[in-house]
């Protein structure tokens, strides 16, 4: 299988190409030339474990990567890295309703499931391509990839990670998390501005010819840990067929029926790859899309009209503090009947004004997988609230968003099909969000976030994942601090050029 550019002005690439550049040369995203036909892939008949299912997905997809090879990358990945046999269980809280639980690896948060394979990816196509070059991983973070990346990439030979993170934008336990990153190849940087400002520094390093040549000349390439990674994507479309396969076995769903997947979404990818599982043969009706204030995805849905001129919030939920959504991109090339010049000329449109508006047809081709709806900050902890006074069972910020959007979709549509909540990070990663919910405002306020933590898991009973243990006494490793116009200059610095 073959790998083109959304902007169509890149020669094609196999898997392993895709995922040693990242970012296409000509600023567009790499998605398959040709989509794989609607698969029979029944994870409900099969008794697939997660490795087997992942296997059968991915196959389809990196064709220049050998079965063995595969194989060998997932075990390295699942093997043993993730807190749960199933790596990405479902708990249902009633017969219709559960949360697909993303947050069992190593960070606790869903970027694992991508972050813990994509390493064993890179270094094997590095092998099949004969690259000869130093790999930096360019990284912009609102929250949880960077933490995931790091983790991943850690003390990974021929590799650098470099992580730009909104200094003020995260969460303590996030920020703590990253800043505090073991292996003599990461490096973690704040930037005083948001997750916008961030990457988009971090896209013009990567389209920058000129210091491009500096990089080639000093022995080194970009690629990107992103979801703008093909790399980064792919593996997230297995979790929503492990999610259909335990509805099919737990008797919440008859062969040939239809569900919903609600997931909560900032920069679109985990979103993105539901739809693409819904190309592959995945039976979803609609993919329900969850913002919080930050509501262009929301509006975009709605209305049709993409549009980051607003005001940027911060909110209990950062990791979805985002205006520019950067896999939407690859959506957009689908809407277009993949037109790459159409692409060029709606991301140009949003370089230049900040906004573009699809045609009808295009909204109507939209709105016929995706519904969408938004949470405020007041709705979110109302979320947490009731969820675990309804069902005692504890979500993160991000989910609950997901959960508050869920129940505007069954006023809206008095649909009752079986859905799917994605919980995107443990409850613990957004400990006063949680506290708030659970014991009021004012004392949430006046505690530290890792005593909440303790406070939490004692009110609660739900265990602090092993993830989370002792974070707060690690030593604090990365302390460089930046304004978004100095990124350049930073990674030179990093890099000795």
């Amino acid at each position: 299988m073959r790998y083109i550019s959304t902007r169509g002005r890149s020669e094609p690439v196999t898997a392993a190409e895709a995922f040693l550049t990242g970012l296409a040369p000509d600023g567009g995203l790499y998605l398959p030339a040709e989509f794989p036909g609607a698969q029979k892939i029944s994870p409900g008949e099969q008794e697939l474990d997660y490795r087997q299912l992942a296997a059968e997905i991915l196959e389809l997809f990196l064709s220049d990567y050998t079965r063995a090879e595969l194989d060998d990358c997932l075990q390295r990945a699942y093997g043993n890295n993730f807190d749960s046999p199933a790596v990405t269980p479902v708990t249902m809280v009633r017969d219709n309703l559960g949360f697909l639980e993303l947050w069992h690896g190593p960070t606790c948060a869903f970027k694992d499931v991508a972050l813990q394979l994509l390493p064993h990816l890179m270094t094997t196509a590095v092998h099949k391509v004969g690259f000869e070059q130093e790999l930096v991983l360019l990284v912009a973070t609102s929250g949880d990839t960077g933490k995931a990346a790091l983790e991943g990439f850690k003390d990974v030979p021929g590799t650098k990670v470099i992580v730009f993170y909104p200094e003020d934008g995260v969460s303590v336990v996030q920020q703590q998390q990253m800043v505090t990153q073991e292996g003599a190849n990461t490096f973690v940087v704040g930037v005083r501005g948001n997750f916008d400002q961030a990457q988009a520094g971090v896209k013009a390093l990567f389209t920058a010819e000129r210091f491009q040549g500096e990089l080639a000349a000093a022995g080194k390439t970009f690629s990107s840990a992103n979801s703008i990674n093909w790399g980064r994507l792919v593996p997230q479309l297995v979790y929503y067929f492990k999610a259909w396969g335990d509805l099919l076995r737990n008797g919440q769903l008859r062969p040939g029926e239809t569900f919903n997947v609600v997931v909560p979404t900032g920069n679109f990818g985990n979103i993105l790859a539901a739809y693409y599982g819904k190309k592959l043969g995945l039976p979803l009706h609609k993919l329900i899309c969850a913002s919080n204030r930050n509501n262009v995805l929301t509006d975009l849905i709605r209305t049709g009209v993409y549009n980051r001129n607003r005001h940027f919030y911060q909110t209990l939920s950062p990791s979805m503090d985002i205006l520019v959504s950067s896999n939407l991109e690859r959506l957009l090339y689908e809407l277009v009947d993949r037109d790459p010049k159409r692409v060029v000329a709606y991301m140009e449109e949003l370089q230049r004004v900040g906004r573009y508006e699809l045609t009808a047809d295009e909204k109507a081709h939209l709105e016929t997988d995706f519904w969408a709806g938004y949470a405020d900050e007041g709705e979110t902890t109302a979320a947490v609230q009731a969820v675990y006074n309804q069902y005692h069972y504890l979500i993160d910020p991000h989910t609950a968003v997901g959960y508050k959007v869920y129940q505007d979709y069954l006023a809206a549509t008095d649909d009752g099909r079986p859905t799917i909540i994605a919980a995107t990070a443990s409850p613990f990663k957004f400990n006063r969000g949680v506290a708030e919910a659970l014991f009021g405002t004012a004392a949430a306020a006046t505690v530290d976030e890792f005593d909440l933590m303790e406070q939490v898991s004692a009110a609660t009973g739900a265990p602090i994942p092993p993830g989370l243990f002792g974070l707060k006494e690690k030593p604090l490793r990365h302390r460089q601090v930046i304004e978004p116009t100095a990124m350049e200059e930073a990674v030179r610095g990093i890099l000795g050029l």
